[in-house]
């Protein structure tokens, strides 16, 4: 059976009549002549209201004149528009902001022109919210979390969030324990304080400023959030009863006419951080979709500022452990006069350290530990001290290296080392080190360094010297790498200058410009040391992503009328020539008070070189601050041994004897020869040398 063709008119009254989409016919005049009153936003308004009216009449909570500005290129070009998304208040229930599809399909008459159109308005409100949100999330997850800053990623944070999804956003963070300790687990007490750490955009008025930390007003929903860890979507309104817990706290909220808010906690591994809170006053009210997006945003944002505020607290500890490790307050030194600048900005492992040596000498120290952290730190104090245990066994420099060398190849690995499996140990770094060794007697300076930047000398005058300092391995490989020292002579009043890689960062891999930098600063070398290590620092500029260390020393010379020297032949006889010796010298330093203990421990230390020493004998005094150093040299390499002498035996008590009357003393090596030296006090609190002879039971007259 064949049907009958339905009728034009009954099709577009069905059409316009049935339509979930709303159907509008304009004319040339963009006057509508026709149009489905069911479709979503025109419905119930009446239709003298729309017919014979053009689009932006009866519309007005669109973009102003965007509709009918695309009605009439319709119209004039002839071109149809298809699915063009526009937005704006619905003219029949004006607190809903709607998100519609518009598409105009010119009608051309026979003679070529366009006495109208069609057009179709598909609502896709729910479906480009959907999408809005899901932009949010990508937001979120493309922006939050690119530095390991805390308050970098907080501002991401609300950044993303505003002004897309939020009018305003907020995130407050409970503040670290009292020793810096995270987070416990557990509901959140309501007078915790919480610091405001982004709040976005700035131009809204809060009574919470950057930096504010305090409590919330209790009970509210922030109180409640943080004590449950629930997410809240609230309607706000000016008598709703938990805005009186805080009268002038909310007030900026009010007269802002927020009317819709979601707070929000802020959680990583079962701790709460913190509280994000949302804020609008646009015409839509949050809905409970958007009360998912807040989660998922908030959790998000958690796991990156959890990481940032962990690696604070690394930062914070590796820091004052860094700190903690490194020397005190540097002494006063006949050698040198010393100043410094310590930036532990990376909180990795660079130290310095000044060690006073026997025989006035000083040794300046500088090194840097590879990676960052605790690790670092704690690989740095390690070896720290092992350098200046080795420094005071008085080795030459190239050995306490060598031995550093060792030590650091037990040591493992520090974070950032680039050290693995397949990694051959003489590739391994662990550490840099650089060290100067000056003698104010002699004026010498031994240098000497392990991948290290070169120490920077300049002369009294100012002009740099050009001293070249091998570049020996970086500590860590072990197996007897080679390190080899230069010596040169200063000149009273020169500048030393040892510095680590971050305070010539600014200049990237070139060295040599960084060094020229340091000279330049040092060429005024009469200023204050003080005063010349924060001018480094300004033209530096280092960089603030690892540690910088300056440690600068101006030399001195020891007067020569401070130091006596003697070379006597090696004979029994001479002991007692070397006892008159000491007695004249220290009556021209009116030191007549430190003379039996002196004459006693000079005894002791020529007669040992005698019986075991080859060679002649040198006797030295020095005068430094208040102290007496004694020192006997010869060409016996080896070592004397201490021992407690038992009540039968005739000797066996000289060295012991020597110890007891020092505050110091100790063994130095050389590679021609060896010297015992001793240090004394001259501030009375030296040992008596005559109740300590009678302890032994030895007559005083025996000297």
């Amino acid at each position: 059976m064949t049907g009958c063709p339905a009728d034009d008119t009954a099709v577009l009254n069905a059409l316009f009549a049935d339509s979930p989409q709303g159907l509008f016919v304009f004319d040339a005049e963009q006057k509508v002549t026709r149009y489905n009153p069911s479709g979503r936003g025109v419905r119930g308004l009446p239709a003298g209201d729309v017919v014979g009216h053009g689009v932006d009449d009866f519309v007005p909570g669109f973009a102003a004149g965007e509709l009918g500005r695309l009605v009439g290129d319709a119209l004039r070009t002839g071109e149809p528009l298809r699915g063009r998304l526009v937005r704006g208040r619905s003219p029949s229930e004006p607190w809903r902001t709607l998100a519609v599809e518009v598409s105009l399909f010119p009608l051309p008459d026979r003679g070529g022109g366009v006495p109208g159109l069609v057009g179709v308005v598909e609502d896709v409100t729910e479906r480009q919210a959907a999408a809005d949100r899901l932009a949010v999330l990508g937001a979120v997850h493309r922006t939050v979390g690119s530095t390991l800053e805390v308050r970098t990623t907080a501002g991401e944070l609300v950044h993303a969030l505003v002004p897309g999804f939020a009018d305003a956003a907020a995130v407050d963070l409970l503040e670290d324990g009292p020793a810096g300790e995270g987070h416990r687990a557990g509901p959140v007490p309501s007078d915790a304080p919480l610091r405001r750490t982004a709040f976005a955009p700035p131009t809204v008025p809060t009574s919470r400023k950057q930096d504010d930390s305090r409590p919330f007003p209790f009970p509210t929903p922030y109180t409640q959030a943080l004590n449950d860890t629930r997410a809240r979507l609230l309607q706000v309104s000016p008598d709703d009863p938990w805005l009186a817990a805080g009268p002038d706290d909310f007030a900026p909220l009010i007269a802002a006419e927020v009317h819709s808010m979601i707070v929000a906690p802020l959680m990583a591994r079962g701790t709460v951080l913190g509280l994000l809170t949302l804020y609008r006053v646009r015409t839509d009210p949050f809905e409970e979709a958007d009360l998912d997006v807040a989660r998922q945003a908030a959790a998000t944002a958690s796991a990156h500022l959890d990481n940032a505020l962990r690696y604070r607290r690394e930062h914070t500890v590796a820091s004052a452990l860094q700190r903690r490790l490194q020397p005190g307050e540097i002494p006063r030194l006949t050698a040198v006069e010393t100043s410094h600048v310590y930036l532990p900005e990376g909180a990795g492992g660079a130290w310095f350290d000044v060690v006073p040596l026997s025989g006035t000498r000083v040794a300046l120290v500088v090194g840097d530990v590879t990676g960052h952290g605790i690790e670092a730190a704690a690989t740095m104090g390690q070896l720290r001290v092992a350098l200046r245990t080795l420094a005071l066994q008085d080795l030459e420099p190239d050995e306490l290296l060598t031995h550093l060398d060792e030590v650091a190849a037990q040591l493992p690995a520090t974070a950032g080392t680039g050290t693995d499996t397949d990694t051959p140990d003489a590739d391994r770094c662990v550490a840099t080190c650089a060290i100067a060794v000056y003698d104010p007697v002699s004026r010498q300076c031994a240098l000497i360094r392990a991948g290290h930047p070169a120490p920077v000398l300049v002369d009294p005058d100012g002009c740099p010297l050009d001293v070249d300092v091998p570049r020996g391995p970086a500590l860590g490989a072990g197996g007897g790498q080679v390190f080899t020292p230069v010596v040169v002579q200063l000149a009273p009043g020169s500048l030393l200058a040892v510095c680590t890689a971050g305070l010539l960062a600014s200049r990237g891999e070139d060295e040599e410009a960084a060094r020229r930098d340091v000279e330049h600063v040092l060429a005024t070398p009469a200023r204050p040391l003080r005063e010349l290590c924060d001018t480094c620092v300004y033209r530096m500029a280092p960089s603030r992503s690892d540690d910088a260390v300056l440690l600068l020393a101006r030399t001195h010379a020891l007067p020569p009328d401070r130091v006596a020297d003697w070379t006597l032949p090696r004979d029994v006889s001479v002991v007692g020539t070397a006892r008159r010796l000491v007695d004249q010298q220290l009556t021209v330093w009116h030191l007549q008070e430190a003379a039996y203990a002196t004459e006693l421990i000079v005894s002791e230390l020529v007669t040992n070189a005698i019986r075991y020493g080859r060679g002649p004998v040198r006797l030295r005094l020095i005068h430094d601050q208040g102290r007496l150093l004694a020192e006997v040299t010869d060409a016996n390499s080896v070592s004397p041994h201490l021992r407690h002498a038992r009540d039968s035996d005739e000797g066996g008590r000289g060295l012991y004897i020597v110890m007891r009357l020092s505050s110091r003393w100790g063994v130095r090596h050389s590679r021609r020869d060896k010297t015992i030296w001793s240090e004394q006090r001259l501030d009375g609190t030296s040992p008596d040398p005559f109740a300590l002879m009678g302890a032994f039971g030895l007559d005083t007259a025996e000297l």
